[in-house]
């Protein structure tokens, strides 16, 4: 197969919210075709479940192939949440299943930071910081990646919406006991949405998705920053630091390189983007904000699609990009 022989091409976002699976066009990139599902592939002791995958994978893309007219699948690219810690079976499994089923052997399987990075920023050196429920930076100069946090809401995620939503949580529960750093505007949304403040502790331990629970509360913590209240605002600023901190960790060094925030954290807008953008100035004044282009999603399309040119230039790594050619 030579890099200009026409074909298809897969990207796969797998995350804790659900699945996304894109076909395109090899070349163009042209997306033919996005079916989602809201069923998000299991992990377990042997973690990420390579087998649900490809039951939901394989059906939806014969399905889109057939719909576009056919045609030979010439790379694929899965980006799954986990993959740097739980996808030893994806990388044992999935190369074997793709190659009989499809005759495909140009698979790349990343961590969903670096279908995030591609998304944003293609092929080009630079950082990004993903930021959601949880936070993770990373960064290329194209010969090697560094990563910073990302570790989760016990250990770090600092700056991420359960980050911002646990320390909304802490201001309210001192304004109930009349501590220093309390926000009665944070207790008065913390017992709507939550009943009275001496229960909560027990309404929110006991639960398995803490952090999603946590981050809903970011909102109200932007909100009530939104209209001037001190403490949520200091939250804020404290969580913009921290995000601009993960870009300094991973940004490779030079001029005029390109920063990227993508993720919905960054919609809560000014309250928080303000102080963020005011700390990646200091801490690298070298760097230069820019938009992503696109999403994870996006970012395993061009991973795929330069994948099947024999174009791929982001560099490969045991855990973060694991490539068969």
């Amino acid at each position: 197969m030579t890099g200009a022989e026409p074909g298809l091409v897969v990207g796969v976002d797998s995350g804790g919210s659900g699945l996304r699976i894109a076909l395109a066009r090899a070349g163009d990139l042209r997306v033919l075709e996005t079916v989602s599902s809201r069923e998000p592939v299991r992990t377990g002791a042997g973690g990420i479940d390579a087998g649900q995958l490809v039951g939901q994978v394989l059906p939806a893309v014969d399905a889109m192939a057939g719909r576009a007219g056919g045609g030979r699948i010439a790379a694929v690219c899965v980006g799954a949440a986990g993959m740097a810690t739980l996808g030893d079976r994806l990388r044992a499994e999935l190369p074997g299943v793709l190659e009989r089923t499809w005759g495909v052997r140009r698979l790349a399987l990343a961590a969903d930071a670096v279908t995030a990075y591609a998304g944003a920023l293609g092929q080009r050196p630079g950082a990004v910081v993903a930021g959601g429920t949880g936070l993770i930076a990373i960064g290329t100069d194209l010969s090697g990646w560094r990563r910073a946090d990302g570790w989760g809401h016990l250990l770090g995620d600092c700056g991420s919406g359960a980050w911002i939503g646990r320390a909304g949580l802490e201001a309210a529960m001192r304004a109930y006991d009349g501590r220093r750093g309390g926000s009665p505007a944070l207790l008065a949304r913390t017992e709507e949405l939550f009943g009275p403040a001496a229960g909560l502790p027990g309404a929110l331990y006991p639960r398995t998705d803490r952090p999603a629970v946590l981050a809903s509360f970011a909102p109200e913590v932007a909100a009530c920053a939104a209209v001037g209240d001190p403490v949520a605002r200091e939250i804020l600023r404290r969580a913009g630091g921290h995000a601009a901190e993960a870009a300094e960790a991973v940004c490779p060094s030079g001029t005029e390189v390109e920063v990227a925030l993508t993720g919905g954290l960054f919609k809560m807008g000014e309250p928080l983007l303000g102080p963020l953008r005011e700390e990646l100035a200091r801490l690298l004044p070298a760097a230069r904000e820019v938009a992503p282009a696109g999403d994870p999603l996006a970012g395993a399309v061009t991973i795929a699609g330069a994948l099947a040119e024999g174009a791929l230039r982001l560099p490969p790594d045991p855990l973060l990009l694991r490539v068969t050619r």
